[in-house]
Order: C-alpha cells, then sequence, then structure tokens
C-alpha cells in the first residue's frame, strides 16, 4: 500500500494547503486530494515540486507499506492481480 504524509509534513512546517498550492502552482483541488489521500494517480513532476517547495526528500512524503495479504498471486497461466 502506498502511503502519502503530505498532511504530516504541512503540519511539521506549519504550512496549509493554499499555501502550498501558491508555492508550488499545483491546483488546489490536486494538492487537497494528495492531502488526504485519495490521489488514484500522482504526477512525478507534481512530486518534485512539492519535494524542492517543503525542501524535503521524496520518502518523507511518500512511503511504500508492504500488503497484509499479496496482491498478486503467482499461477500456471500467469500472474493474477487481486485489487
Amino acid at each position: 500500500m502506498i502511503k502519502i504524509l503530505l498532511s504530516r509534513k504541512l503540519g511539521e512546517l506549519r504550512w496549509t494547503q493554499a499555501d502550498l498550492a501558491r508555492k508550488t502552482g499545483i491546483r488546489p483541488t490536486t494538492i487537497n486530494e494528495l492531502y488526504h489521500e485519495m490521489a488514484e494517480r500522482v504526477n512525478l513532476e507534481h512530486l518534485d515540486l512539492i519535494c524542492e517547495a517543503l525542501g524535503c526528500e521524496l520518502d518523507e512524503i511518500i512511503i511504500r507499506i508492504p500488503n497484509s495479504a499479496p496482491k498478486i498471486e503467482n499461477t500456471r497461466a500467469g500472474n493474477k492481480v487481486h485489487k
């Protein structure tokens, strides 16, 4: 599972979503989706801009937590992905 830690990072810096949107030029709606971990896709350029604005590394705002149950099952016919 991928976790977006933007809310924690903004809290540490005492920045608002609006502050980040102004600094990066990213739409406030996009920032809000990332902040609330509702984004299904993430633009790599946006991640770069956010890291630059916040003065942080990518692993400070996005992490991977291993799934408790595998989502990929190896079969004879090939891999099967469970969603």
